[in-house]
């Protein structure tokens, strides 16, 4: 590397991963010029290998119930306060389900995660996925995950009994930027929701959309957030404009920005697990497998909850190829 500041702490982070680095280490990383960014991305490839999950994994989701949320986040299709002409239809059957599971078993995907629309379920809905979770454990090799807004200790509980293992659930953005992205709910119940998942003894999944607007230094506060609440799992999503919402005119994240977001949070997370998940397409393009060496060590493949995702198995080839140049 030729920058001795990333070089040195490459080797800190690496010896002593728990410790990590500080807030203000982080905030100078992320003010590093673009002419830096392939030692950035060096660094970050040396510390995944060293601190994070050797196993890659691929997560996919079904979107379980569609439109018509309470909620007013700026970005989100499916906020009944924008029209987007998204569809809209109730909770799916078990059996829905339990179908795109086994489709999505055959492909060898590792993680399947039902995703619902609203602040909330209510108890009979918990109920039908609860179910479904124990018939996608019985008949496929996945891990089974949910995300379905607020949950109740009772209801977290359910889910984990029936065989769910990790709980989704997103923060969206930095504390200090949230009131700009959603007003409906406090920053707050989202943390709580994170708490409640995990003492009922789900593994928490919880990252950020990039590209809302916000900061650099609001980046790394998200990400220490995260770091604050020992989130083992962080989904990455990059914004993807969608007409007929408050943010259908903001930029795009350019691809050495989306790249050294990547790399950030895996110097401040060394040992999670980094996911690439929505938006990564229009803003990647054509460095979409770059975000394994800028840290990532998991990717959200098919389609997503609005929009679709690239071709399955070009993203597979993807992940061979990337597999095979680390020797997997």
């Amino acid at each position: 590397m030729r920058n001795p500041f990333i070089a040195d702490l490459t080797t800190h982070v690496i010896a002593d991963p728990a410790a990590g680095i500080s807030e203000e280490t982080a905030l100078r990383l992320a003010a590093l010029p673009d002419t830096d960014l392939p030692d950035l991305i060096a660094g970050a490839h040396a510390v995944t290998a060293a601190c994070a999950s050797g196993d890659f994994f691929t997560c996919t989701i079904i979107n379980a119930k569609s439109g018509r949320c309470s909620q007013d986040c700026a970005f989100c299709a499916q906020s009944a306060r924008h029209d987007t002409g998204v569809a809209t239809y109730p909770l799916l059957s078990k059996a829905e389900m339990v179908a795109r599971a086994l489709e999505m078993d055959r492909v060898n995907a590792t993680h399947f995660s039902m995703v619902t629309s609203g602040p909330r379920l209510n108890d009979d809905e918990i109920d039908i996925i609860a179910d479904a979770a124990a018939d996608i454990r019985a008949k496929t090799t996945l891990s089974v995950c949910c995300s379905l807004g607020m949950i109740t200790a009772r209801q977290a509980e359910k889910l984990h009994d029936s065989g769910v293992t990790r709980y989704h659930h997103n923060l969206e953005t930095a504390r200090s930027f949230f009131p700009e992205i959603c007003t409906t709910h406090d920053y707050d119940e989202d943390i709580e929701t994170l708490k409640t998942a995990a003492a009922a003894g789900l593994s928490a999944c919880s990252g950020g959309i990039m590209g809302l607007g916000e900061s650099w230094p609001q980046r790394v506060e998200l990400a220490f957030t995260l770091k604050s609440l020992n989130v083992p799992r962080v989904p990455i999503n990059f914004l993807n404009p969608i007409p007929g919402t408050r943010l259908a005119n903001r930029p795009l994240l350019s691809p050495l920005d989306a790249l050294k977001s990547i790399a950030l949070f895996r110097f401040i997370l060394p040992a999670a697990d980094i996911t690439i998940c929505g938006g990564r397409e229009p803003t990647l393009k054509d460095f979409q497998s770059w975000v394994f060496p800028a840290g990532a060590n998991g990717l959200m493949i098919g389609n997503y909850l609005t929009t679709r995702g690239r071709d399955l198995a070009a993203d597979l080839e993807m992940i061979l190829s990337w597999r095979g140049l680390r020797g997997q």
